[in-house]
């Protein structure tokens, strides 16, 4: 049977602690989907056909990774796809402490889901989506935080937003 995981969260933007965990998965399983989770409590940046498309292009060279959008629960979306694997990357305590607690909802939905939390590797303990568009927003360089696919993304919306100011 076909080991399947589920790598789900807002990419707004992917940045490389995001890359890290979906190769680290590679190793692991058959199929990595790499979900854009729609939340209505979430005012994302990007558009979600903006971040599916870079998402795309990060992952285009890896046959094993599926790219897709849900709206829904977690736990739908496994079900759906027929994973029993739901993985969460871990940069310190606070994402574990926050990631466990939602462990036990996801738990009690769907029983037989396995979460396996990921460390990301040292280098990218500080970058976060969220600090990412930050420097965006001051219109800064983002190269050494995103994958190297859709840095000329950014960089075009870099000079795009500029002319908006």
């Amino acid at each position: 049977m076909k080991k399947k995981c589920v790598f789900a969260g807002t990419f707004d933007p992917p940045t490389l602690g995001h890359k890290d965990i979906v190769l680290k998965c590679l190793t692991l399983f058959d199929e990595v989907i790499v979900a854009i989770l729609i939340n209505p409590n979430k005012s994302p940046l990007f558009s979600e056909e903006a971040r599916l498309a870079m998402l795309r292009k990060v992952f285009s060279v890896y046959p094993k990774v599926r790219v897709l959008a849900y709206d829904g629960l977690t736990v739908d979306l496994l079900r759906r796809e027929g994973a029993q694997f739901y993985v969460r990357g871990i940069r310190n305590g606070t994402d574990y402490d926050y990631e466990v607690q939602l462990n036990y909802i996801n738990m009690d939905m769907y029983p037989d889901m396995v979460t396996v939390f990921l460390p990301t590797r040292q280098e990218f303990l500080h970058i976060s989506s969220s600090l990412v568009k930050d420097a965006l927003r001051f219109h800064k360089s983002v190269d050494r935080y995103v994958p190297e696919e859709i840095r000329g993304d950014l960089r075009k919306y870099l000079q795009e937003d500029k002319r908006n100011v």
